[in-house]
């Protein structure tokens, strides 16, 4: 029988609303050019509904968070955040006069 390595970790399963934008980090680190189909994890939940959802690590926490199209919009949008705020102060050039 295989034993997962995230035995250790705590499990959160994350809604769109719910999402931080800690979380949302993540995702777009880890799926920076979206999640795919192979990505998804599937499973039922308490009430035998059928759950799709990816999943995020930190050291201590496995978030699944459930896939929407809203979570798909918010990614895309928190990426376009941060390559705003990469580009808000560019790097400084060394520039000398002779």
């Amino acid at each position: 029988m295989k034993r997962s390595k995230n035995n250790h970790l705590k499990k959160v399963i994350v809604d769109f609303k719910k999402l931080t934008n800690n979380i949302l980090d993540l995702l777009v680190t880890k799926y920076p050019d979206g999640y795919d189909d192979k990505d998804i994890i599937t499973f039922r939940n308490a009430q035998n509904e059928i759950v799709e959802c990816v999943e995020v690590k930190t050291e201590d926490t496995l978030y699944l968070v459930k896939v929407s199209k809203r979570l798909i919009s918010a990614m895309e949008d928190h990426d376009d955040e941060y390559d705003e705020k990469k580009t808000e102060f560019p790097e400084q050039l060394d520039t000398e006069e002779d």
